[in-house]
């Protein structure tokens, strides 16, 4: 299926505008969505209740309203709301040029692709390739949806990144954890960037990796489709967070963990890993769940391809 981009742009570049259109770079397809049935098995509503009355309020009949003291509120209608909001604009204004690397990836937001639209070609191409030799990304402003938003154009081998920035407001500091910074040995730091040269690798590839929990729900949906057992099994105890090691002894071991490739074999799950026919689940005993009345005895129904 072709993409389908979500706004026509104008990105400015100097005096130079470029036409582009705004695509999404991700899709919500890691989540594995249930319905909230009643007893009978039918789909349940929302409903809004009066927290005074007890009585369900229409959604056409709500106000919005600020809660500025205890039980106090400020009410705002629709009008004032929407003349609050910043108007919408087609123009995307950058505003500096800077180090890619100046952005900490903390502050990213969601991620969107741009393309070019009719007759934005060359000037796109040409933004792409000073940004790529030049080692910089731009920082603009960008009014969507009645606010205002920060975005990071970024550039690729294949395009540019559209990438939505979080406020400072928005982000908190690791300095509010108040981390105790404890001194390491010389051994021990040498020993520690010995495991980190072991499994250097020089790219991330994302298809390396999946959503292994995804893979198990979908794999128990499909085994009750057919009518047959989910099996679970019980979690292992987790490790006390108080457990006390041997740093030196941890990184020794940690070293002599190789495969027959050289890679490094990575210590083993504290979770159970089982089969994808199999879902985890709390350390107790479970009843298994009952067959489907409906599944035919000899061939069971086929069970369209998920993703």
């Amino acid at each position: 299926m072709a993409a389908r981009s979500i706004a026509s742009l104008s990105l400015s570049f100097g005096l130079v505008s470029i036409p582009v259109k705004l695509y999404s770079a991700t899709e919500s397809a890691s989540d594995v969505r249930f319905n909230l049935l009643a007893p009978d098995g039918s789909r349940v509503k929302q409903q809004y209740v009066s927290d005074s009355t007890g009585a369900v309020v229409e959604r056409s009949s709500m106000k919005k309203g600020y809660e500025f003291e205890k039980d106090k509120f400020v009410v705002f209608t629709g009008d004032e709301l929407k003349a609050l909001e910043e108007s919408a604009s087609h123009v995307v204004e950058i505003l500096a040029f800077i180090p890619e690397k100046a952005v900490d990836p903390v502050y990213y937001d969601k991620a969107y692709f741009i393309a070019p639209d009719k007759r934005g070609g060359k000037p796109y191409s040409l933004l792409q390739q000073a940004l790529a030799e030049s080692g910089r990304c731009a920082l603009a402003k960008w009014s969507f949806k009645g606010k205002t938003r920060i975005v990071q154009v970024r550039p690729t081998e294949d395009g540019l990144v559209f990438q939505q920035l979080l406020f400072a407001a928005e982000v908190r500091s690791l300095r509010e954890l108040n981390i105790e910074h404890v001194p390491v040995s010389a051994a021990e730091l040498k020993l520690a960037l010995q495991i980190i040269e072991q499994g250097t690798e020089e790219n991330y590839d994302p298809t390396a990796y999946e959503d292994e929990e995804k893979k198990r729900i979908l794999a128990a949906i499909d085994r009750k489709i057919e009518g047959k057992e989910v099996v679970f099994t019980e979690q292992q105890e987790a490790v006390s967070g108080g457990e006390v090691i041997d740093l030196m002894e941890a990184l020794h071991a940690s070293l002599a963990r190789r495969d027959a490739k050289g890679k490094t074999i990575p210590a083993p799950r504290r979770k159970s890993a089982e089969p994808v026919t199999e879902i985890t689940a709390a350390p107790k005993a479970r009843k298994p769940a009952a067959r489907a009345s409906k599944a035919p005895a000899e061939t069971p129904p086929k069970v369209r391809a998920r993703k």
